[in-house]
């Protein structure tokens, strides 16, 4: 009988958002695979590290950090046919994600090569959208307000063109692309209500008007615009 395959969200980084379900699958799980940067150690894996059984088998699904582009369909491609060998063999293997696995996570590509062939369960986690908001003590959105949620890796005329349209946003996948990004929403009149929060919930977390944030933003960072009902 084939394994079970897990997508575990474990939150935006303050172990203690991880869930109940999360932990207790975490705790007694065989093997863990989480997504790993070419050098340095993984930030999803840190989160639970204190979690994790000795004697656990880990796979490292490492994606090169790096501004041009490289085959990530292969890096997938590969770690799908390591976790399958596995799921195989009738071992469950619990995938750590970031955040939520399916809010711009990438435990979605591993789902879309294996969930035809095994069983798959999704165990939602805390959002970095969610965290955001919470450090920042901002409600986003209020009565009939739409939110809208976008990557500032857009090319800056489709950026703003969705900001242009939103009553509330969330901006996503800052670094390289924050003076830009900030850029387009002075030009938009929308910069005086952003906030800019990074990483949320960790001892380093930084959370500041827009106005006053610093001239770079880490990867790990987001702009909110709370809509005009929900601005306080």
């Amino acid at each position: 009988m084939s394994g079970t395959l897990y997508g575990l969200g474990v939150g935006p980084g303050d172990p203690e958002l991880l869930t109940l379900k999360a932990h207790r699958l975490l705790t007694s799980a065989r093997v863990i695979a989480y997504p790993a940067p070419d050098s340095g150690e993984s930030f999803a894996r840190a989160i639970v590290a204190r979690y994790i059984p000795d004697g656990a088998r880990e796979i490292p699904i490492v994606i090169p950090m790096r501004t041009e582009r490289f085959p990530a369909q292969d890096v997938y491609d590969e770690a799908a046919e390591t976790i399958a060998a596995a799921l195989d063999a009738g071992e469950d293997v619990v995938v750590l994600c970031e955040g939520d696995p399916f809010f711009y996570g990438s435990f979605m590509y591993l789902f879309s090569r294996l969930s035809e062939r095994f069983q798959a369960e999704i165990v939602p986690g805390v959002s970095s959208l969610g965290a955001v908001t919470a450090v920042a003590r901002q409600p986003l959105i209020a009565r009939e307000e739409v939110l809208t949620v976008v990557p500032a890796t857009l090319d800056e005329p489709e950026l703003e063109q969705h900001l242009k349209a939103a009553n509330a946003a969330a901006i996503m996948k800052l670094g390289r692309h924050f003076g830009r990004t900030r850029a387009v929403l002075e030009r938009l009149g929308m910069a005086e209500r952003a906030v800019f929060v990074s990483h949320a919930s960790l001892p380093q977390q930084h959370v500041c008007p827009l106005s006053e944030a610093p001239d770079t933003a880490p990867y790990f960072s987001m702009i909110v615009v709370p809509g005009k009902d929900a601005h306080v």
